[in-house]
């Protein structure tokens, strides 16, 4: 986050208090036991036993295991658009026309696009209708660090490049298209893509709607554009935010939504943005008595629509006596407090190595915004206390994790405390790691689906609080 001038005098959403988090007079859609209306699943992802061999020709392949992950993920995903093209835009499907598999790291083969040598990529490549990867570097990194469904993500991402180039103006893709753009239509043409497999279609794949989701959404966070990237640079694919917006768009609403991403929309949406002039920390804040103040300020004045006593934000040893224990922070209900930590917070504030995350080496930070956002979602609980919300019931997690992303919102305007570049990122990295916060309810259980709790905080940051009740009630 960064810190800037006077902290902007608007509420947050005055029905906060009186249907945003209450018992509103319409039904509550259930949040926590589905995903996108498919039941949560828990069983392994991957290639299905007996699944059979692609008939494909792919040059150059060696036959090993991220070969054969990435030759089935591309006979599966043809099997999709060869049912979805003529189903959804009326038009027949034609398979690509090559494939390549290469070593980054020995080999120098040459295709229409360029060479592979030391390329950890894979990609479509227009001129000669081909799908290319790296089975040398970028496809084990992926399976050892995610999971064999990684290797899929990537492979359908590319494929949907290929669709974009079958479908023409169907898909409103010119010379002139922002790269963002194309590459959020492909990440969302893979979301269409594993909705198919996660109902049961695929003759290849499983993908649990759990822990097999859980291990797509990382991978697209792994991808991301890194913070500070402008969007309207040349390679620019999106931030993580971004990516996963576009996927989950393809999982829950289909190719033809898809289709229909442009300029327009997509920019009206996008979070990806260079650091501005006045960002002299990147994007980087202290944990510390000043911006402690500053947090408080800004959240009280955030949900001050909400009508309720706010809660302290106390130091101490992150749990409450004689209550719940959710270090580095606990929201205390017998106090209206939220007892925190400081010392492991600003070690969770410390910005994200990326030479080790490259590596497949844990980093011991996730960013600043990650530690502001776990004190957020511990003081969201007492504001949702206040007016009468349950802490603990299966939605609890969400509906916080949805108002982290409403205040996330709020603060991204001119204030004393400032959504930077990044920041919604490192919320998404705490929403994805095992014992994140930001969508704990009060005892610190999470839901189990990591697509969830993503998309709760990205629906309370493009919709406002209001939904958090409306969808998670």
């Amino acid at each position: 986050m960064k810190r800037g001038g006077a902290l902007a005098a608007l509420a947050l959403v005055a029905a906060l208090g009186a249907a945003g988090c209450g018992n509103s007079a319409a039904p509550a859609t259930p949040g926590a036991g589905n995903v996108a209306g498919l039941p949560v699943t828990h069983f392994d992802s991957g290639l299905k036993s007996g699944a059979p061999r692609p008939d494909l020709n792919v040059k150059n392949a060696e036959g090993g295991q991220d070969d054969q992950l990435a030759t089935a993920a591309i006979a599966d995903v043809e099997a999709y658009w060869d049912t979805t093209l003529p189903a959804e835009f009326g038009q027949s499907f034609k398979p690509v026309t090559s494939l390549l598999s290469y070593d980054s790291r020995t080999d120098t083969e040459e295709t229409a696009c360029g060479s592979v040598k030391k390329l950890v990529n894979a990609f479509y490549c227009s001129p000669d209708d081909s799908v290319a990867w790296d089975r040398g570097v970028l496809l084990p990194m992926l399976r050892q660090r995610f999971g064999g469904m990684s290797v899929v993500t990537v492979l359908a991402h590319e494929f949907g490049h290929a669709i974009q180039y079958r479908l023409g103006p169907k898909a409103g893709i010119t010379k002139s298209t922002p790269s963002v753009v194309k590459e959020q239509q492909a990440d969302c043409f893979a979301g269409g893509y594993f909705r198919w497999v996660a109902e049961g279609k695929s003759k290849y794949y499983r993908v649990s709607t759990a822990e097999g989701l859980n291990q797509i959404m990382a991978a697209m966070f792994f991808i991301r554009d890194q913070a500070g990237t402008s969007g309207t640079g040349r390679q620019a694919h999106g931030t993580a935010f971004d990516r996963t917006y576009a996927f989950q768009t393809g999982f829950e609403k289909g190719p033809k939504e898809c289709a229909a991403m442009n300029a327009q929309n997509v920019q009206a949406r996008l979070t990806e943005r260079p650091f501005d002039s006045l960002d002299t920390g990147k994007g980087d804040a202290k944990v510390d008595q000043d911006t402690l103040a500053l947090l408080k300020s800004s959240l009280d004045s955030a949900f001050r629509g909400a009508g309720v006593a706010a809660p302290a934000i106390v130091p101490g040893s992150g749990t409450c006596s004689g209550g719940p224990a959710t270090p580095p922070a606990s929201y205390c209900p017998a106090g209206n407090t939220v007892n925190i930590e400081v010392s492991r917070l600003t070690e969770l504030a410390q910005p994200v190595d990326e030479e080790a995350e490259q590596s497949g080496r844990a980093s011991t930070g996730l960013g600043d915004f990650a530690a502001f956002a776990e004190i957020a979602s511990r003081y969201a609980m007492g504001i949702q206390k206040g007016v009468g919300a349950s802490l603990d019931n299966p939605n609890a997690g969400l509906r916080t994790a949805c108002l982290v992303g409403a205040w996330a919102a709020f603060t991204n305007r001119p204030g004393a405390l400032r959504l930077s570049a990044g920041d919604l990122d490192e919320a998404i990295a705490d929403l994805l790691r095992p014992d994140g916060l930001v969508s704990a309810d009060v005892n610190g259980k999470r839901p189990d689906s990591g697509f969830d709790r993503v998309e709760s905080l990205r629906r309370g940051y493009l919709e406002g609080s209001s939904v958090c009740s409306k969808q998670y009630g």
